[in-house]
């Protein structure tokens, strides 16, 4: 059985249940500022937040601008990174970004889709994330637990990750669309994982449509009331 798209109401509440557990969420890479973010967030491809955190705690020190990245060279910045996943080519893509940054922007990450998504290693992904995070835009950065969340509990059902991220932004109200990104990421890492959901202790499971909830420990209890 397919899960349903939410209705507004639903949307609302479970929004409303996300800030109230986590006010003021934020992203687990470590970063000071929009340039160590979109450095993070292109090491974090593929790899988990803590070994970007680890390899970034001992680089950033060092080098935390395009210009001290570049002067590092490849093989110097492999030195920091060579404990994340693909770490030759994320170096290769991370120089010939700092390049870029250096010789076209003045050492500065720039705030539009168009010129972020042009950087080597930079995707549509990257690029929300940044938007978002850094320069606070209603973008939404559709990741595996985004995706996951999105489609299961019905907030927005799509076959791709663009049809996720086009329905998201549409439905989630404006209050929430800032911080919601982090919420969603959040909420898919540690309560809707994707194996074992801990549909038990969720706080959104009696607005959540997916079909198999209470199989995973959701509560047969009546729908909050007025969700249409």
């Amino acid at each position: 059985m397919s899960t349903k798209n939410m209705t507004k109401k639903q949307i609302q509440i479970f929004f409303e249940r996300l800030r109230e557990q986590r006010p003021n969420p934020q992203t687990e890479l470590n970063y000071t500022s929009p340039f160590e973010l979109l450095i993070a967030v292109m090491l974090s491809a593929q790899a988990t937040d803590v070994s970007v955190n680890k390899a970034t705690d001992k680089l950033y020190p060092i080098a935390n601008t395009a210009q001290s990245i570049l002067n590092l060279g490849v093989d110097g910045l492999k030195e920091y990174i060579k404990t994340i996943g693909l770490y030759n080519s994320k170096a290769e893509n991370v120089i010939k970004t700092c390049r870029i940054l250096v010789e076209q922007y003045q050492g500065q990450v720039p705030e539009t889709r168009k010129e972020l998504e042009a950087l080597p290693g930079v995707g549509r992904k990257t690029a929300n994330v940044v938007l978002n995070t850094a320069f606070g835009q209603p973008t939404m950065a559709v990741d595996t637990h985004i995706f996951r969340v999105g489609n299961r509990t019905g907030l927005a059902v799509g076959k791709n990750v663009l049809e996720v991220e086009h329905r998201l932004v549409k439905v989630i109200p404006k209050e929430f669309i800032i911080d919601s990104h982090h919420w969603l990421i959040l909420h898919g890492r540690y309560c809707c994982i994707a194996r074992k959901p801990k549909c038990g202790e969720c706080i959104v499971s009696d607005v959540c449509n997916w079909p198999d909830r209470f199989e995973f420990g959701a509560a047969k209890m009546i729908k909050t009331k007025n969700l249409s």
